[in-house]
């Protein structure tokens, strides 16, 4: 259930506060409208000392920016995750008196950020997809196909996804939220079929063609992405050897683990082949990334220039 506007006021203030910069560093990364971040399947804001965003908004906000973070449901369709995050946004805007925000969303957050910008376009400087599932995945379609086939059969889905919406209730309580989950509504979304229909009432900055770029701007929303296609990046991560087996479903296709290169693309790809798996891409785990390869915070902070310059 979405939170009542005075409790996600004070929520969003205390996100502010926390996030505010107190003495920046410099001003590389101030941008001329707040960045607010959005996660992915099974993410959250905080909990506790661990952040998805592993040092990512500490970089950006010493760097000059007002970062912002959000919390969704963790496992819920694209619609429900999207109004839900158009709740924090307008929250944010509402408090911090900003004419506009610039929107970041990782893996399912690219669906959350293009609906909160297809809603109130007029609201929204940017929309920028990390490793977005933007024309779905087949790691989605496989999982999808094996509980229509009956190979893992109904009763074993079921108990599944109640255990998988568990989790996903257990992390939003961590995170100090009581929001609904529905797994196989989630896994619909990121599946290519569910892709497809969101995009068709979504379609900015969708790519026409398979691996093409999309419109670089619409309604006013300037659309960017970047993604990774490095599966084994760093030997202490034990996550590595989970990406390195989902992604033995894309057949050959150059991908994250979890979101083939092509499928990522939206608006102006800045670019889609770091060496960064699909945790990789937000500093996770623990920043245990790729020492060959830009550092996911510099991604970041160098995107946040880029913002600026555009003077977003």
């Amino acid at each position: 259930m979405i939170k009542l506007a005075t409790t996600s006021l004070l929520l969003a203030a205390g996100t502010m506060l926390a996030t505010a910069p107190a003495a920046a560093a410099s001003t590389y990364a101030k941008t001329k409208y707040p960045i607010v971040l959005a996660h992915g399947m099974a993410g959250f804001d905080k909990i506790g000392p661990l952040d998805y965003w592993y040092g990512i908004p500490q970089d950006l906000t010493s760097n000059g920016a007002s970062v912002h973070l959000t919390q969704v449901a963790s496992f819920q369709s694209s619609e429900v995750r999207g109004e839900q995050l158009l709740n924090q946004v307008q929250d944010i805007l509402a408090i911090t008196g900003a004419e506009k925000v610039n929107l970041i969303g990782h893996s399912h957050g690219n669906q959350s950020i293009r609906y909160v910008a297809g809603t109130i376009p007029l609201r929204i400087a940017s929309a920028t997809s990390v490793g977005g599932v933007t024309k779905g995945s087949v790691v989605a379609d496989l999982i999808k196909q094996a509980s229509d086939l009956a190979v893992i059969g109904a009763p074993l889905t079921t108990l599944l996804t109640s255990v998988v919406n568990g989790f996903g209730a257990l992390i939003g309580l961590a995170a100090g939220e009581t929001l609904s989950q529905d797994s196989l509504a989630g896994l619909n979304s990121l599946t290519t079929a569910g892709a497809a229909s969101f995009n068709a009432v979504f379609p900015a900055g969708v790519p026409t063609t398979s691996c093409g770029e999309g419109s670089y701007s619409a309604n006013g929303v300037n659309f960017y992405s970047w993604s990774g296609t490095g599966v084994l990046t760093n030997v202490l991560d034990i996550s590595d050897a989970g990406m390195a087996l989902t992604s033995l479903a894309f057949a050959g296709q150059a991908n994250d683990g979890l979101v083939s290169r092509c499928s990522s693309h939206l608006g102006k790809v800045i670019r889609d082949n770091y060496r960064m798996n699909h945790l990789d891409e937000v500093n996770q785990i623990l920043g245990l990334v790729s020492i060959f390869e830009t550092n996911p915070k510099s991604v970041f902070r160098q995107h946040a220039n880029r913002l600026k310059l555009a003077g977003l």
